[in-house]
């Protein structure tokens, strides 16, 4: 039955026409019956979790409906109306929130932590901050397409206190990206109020110092946000730029329902009561004799009916099986290596004109690759590894970055999204800690949680022996081998280097390639000048010998060889790994079963660095092959000093010879 005939707000329909005006209502209506009726089913103990977004419909549904079918947006707990206004199948939504498999993350991540292609959503996770450099990289690939699209994303008026709110804003000014950030100012970030979170008079002010335009909009006038948003939006599609809009609006109910509203006055609460989004516009309705009373009770009964039945489907969905292969196998997505082999003609190249070379020969295999860091352009990377770069391929596809490492990897994420393959350069591997949740929370999980590859290649530069201090010198890559959904690979010659780059963005998945700058200048190596590739999980067996089983990787590498060199009459099989996720356990079985002594040498401090998990899979699958304890080999337990004499004595490279001969004597 009808609720109301008066309201607060005042509605100005414009060129607006009836049966748009009654979309808009259906629209409305239909994500909150759905919430009412989750409510009931978490009382029942038949979801496990409800972000309710009651009081906030309008918001959803005018800017969904205000973009085109094909137009990305990116929204977060609160927008059911993006969902239910893209058409998504009620069942399949039940089903997801049930953990059931018919949902979007075979019971994998709860309530909207989900994305979809087939309707051009692309779910939040709990961080919030991340979803706006992702949106970044989705317009971006609008741009370079030509295809005149907008992406719309959501956050919170508490998410805008996340640095990744100003990295996002500012890369999306700099580069003039079509994207709509949409704010929902709902007055509280969980039960902190805005006075606690900003001191600003409006977020929309914040527009101004991203040289962005900015607009504060009614979020509970259905046809103020419809209106101007669907007026926005054509503007952007005919000028690319992006564009900051607030809603104010409020959260009638908790953050989640478990944590209540206590916290909120009583009059507040009360005011905005009066201001609801769906009875207001029902009223509106009624006294413009656009909807009637019969009308409005067949809406009512339809929408409760396609609940009801949808939630049968639900409900009679057998329960997700847990199936160890699949949890597994859908970790990464599936890759077919294709060997390109290496043809002969070769010159004598250094490992930074490897990579070069090896990077230059990918971006003319794929003509939409687009790198991004800082000072690649015309300045040619701090290495000047990309030198020359912009020449060919031009500043589309090799773009300097403002200094932003969460907005940009999030960016290259968004590309991934929209189908464009990218690679980004750490200036310095050590500044990823910048942009390390987008890489172990949004990269390496993308694809195990809702079947979205990210197709992305982290160059980072690394290493110590160069007097270049504490904070570009470490060699962080156990922080990546330890998250599942990542890639890492590490080579110590220039040859390797070429071909498994060459792999690393073939790869669909997100992959962190080491290079030790220590060796860029200093190694040479004949190297096939045409394209090629190498397989990963393969590594390098550099010597044979009886004695012990020498494993390493990067500049480890050399200074094993190097020791063994001066000491020639010990006769060791030398393993490279060359990457080190995935790691080749079978070349490192097949030799400790043969010498029955293990040595593993690392750059990385030695606690938590990869050598110890290689050491405990030899002693849990080689242990009555070994004469002798596994050694591992690492530099100190402090961080990387940056004069010569402390960064010599840091290093594990002069503890090398005496543990081997140690070993070789037990």
């Amino acid at each position: 039955m009808l609720t109301s005939t008066r309201g607060v707000i005042t509605f100005d329909k414009k060129n607006l026409d009836d049966r748009t005006l009654l979309k808009l209502y259906k629209s409305m209506l239909k994500p909150r019956l759905i919430e009412e009726k989750m409510l009931i089913l978490l009382r029942q103990g038949k979801i496990s979790k409800w972000f309710s977004g009651i009081g906030q419909e309008a918001i959803s549904v005018g800017v969904t409906l205000a973009l085109d079918s094909e137009e990305y947006i990116l929204p977060m707990h609160r927008n059911l109306g993006v969902f239910t206004s893209r058409n998504i199948p009620l069942h399949r939504l039940f089903s997801q929130w049930q953990g059931k498999a018919n949902g979007f993350t075979k019971g994998r991540d709860r309530s909207f932590h989900f994305g979809t292609q087939e309707f051009n959503i692309v779910g939040m996770i709990s961080h919030l901050g991340p979803q706006l450099g992702v949106a970044d990289g989705i317009a971006l690939a609008s741009l370079l397409k030509n295809k005149n699209q907008v992406t719309a994303v959501f956050t919170g008026e508490g998410g805008t206190s996340e640095g990744d709110f100003h990295e996002a804003l500012n890369v999306a000014s700099v580069w003039q990206l079509p994207v709509l950030f949409c704010v929902e100012n709902n007055g509280y970030g969980l039960s902190t109020p805005t006075s606690e979170q900003y001191r600003c008079k409006d977020i929309a002010d914040r527009g101004k110092g991203y040289g962005m335009e900015s607009f504060i909009l009614d979020g509970n006038n259905v046809v103020e946000v419809y209106s101007k948003i669907k007026k926005l939006a054509q503007s952007i599609r005919k000028r690319p730029r992006p564009i900051l809009v607030e809603f104010k609006t409020f959260r009638m109910r908790g953050h989640e329902e478990a944590s209540g509203t206590k916290y909120v006055p009583k009059a507040l609460m009360q005011e905005w009561a009066k201001k609801d989004p769906v009875e207001n516009f029902q009223a509106y309705l009624i006294n413009q004799k656009i909807l009637t009373e019969k009308q409005e009770v067949a809406i009512k009964e339809g929408i409760v009916h396609e609940i009801n039945e949808n939630l049968q489907i639900a409900f009679d969905e057998a329960p997700i099986e847990a199936d160890l292969t699949t949890e597994l196998n859908d970790v990464y997505k599936p890759f077919e290596y294709k060997d390109v082999s290496p043809k002969p003609k070769t010159e004598e190249l250094r490992l930074i004109d490897a990579i070069s070379l090896g990077l230059k020969q990918s971006m003319q295999q794929h003509k939409d690759l687009v790198i991004m860091g800082q000072d690649i352009a015309e300045y040619g990377g701090v290495f000047k590894i990309t030198d020359g770069f912009v020449k060919e391929f031009g500043k589309e596809r090799v773009r300097n970055t403002p200094i932003c490492e969460s907005a940009i990897v999030e960016a290259a994420m968004g590309l991934s999204i929209a189908g464009i393959k990218s690679v980004v350069e750490m200036q310095f591997a050590d500044f990823v800690t910048s942009g390390f949740n987008p890489v172990v929370n949004y990269l390496a999980k993308s694809h195990y949680r809702w079947n979205q590859e990210a197709d992305v290649v982290l160059r980072m530069p690394c290493g110590g022996g160069v007097a270049a201090g504490p904070f570009h010198s470490q060699t962080n890559e156990a922080w990546f081998t330890k998250t599942p959904g990542l890639k890492v690979v590490y080579p110590a010659f220039p040859y390797d280097a070429k071909g498994l780059l060459a792999t690393a963005i073939n790869d669909p998945n997100p992959v962190l390639f080491f290079e030790h700058k220590a060796l860029y200048r200093s190694i040479r190596q004949d190297v096939p000048t045409d394209y090629y590739t190498l397989p990963f999980g393969k590594a390098a067996l550099l010597r044979e010998g009886n004695d012990v089983t020498v494993i390493s990787y990067g500049a480890g590498v050399h200074w094993a060889m190097e020791t063994l060199d001066n000491n020639s009459d010990i006769n060791a099989d030398v393993i490279d790994l060359r990457t080190l996720q995935p790691l080749d356990t079978e070349a490192i079985y097949n030799s400790v079963r043969k010498t029955g002594k293990v040595i593993i040498l690392q750059e990385d401090s030695l606690f938590g660095g990869i050598a110890s998990d290689i050491s405990a899979l030899i002693m849990e699958n080689c242990f009555e092959h070994l004469d002798a304890p596994v050694k591992r080999v690492a530099s100190l337990e402090t961080p990387i000093p940056f004069i010569n004499q402390l960064e010599d004595q840091y290093i594990a490279k002069g503890r090398f010879e005496e543990t081997l001969k140690d070993l070789l004597s037990y």
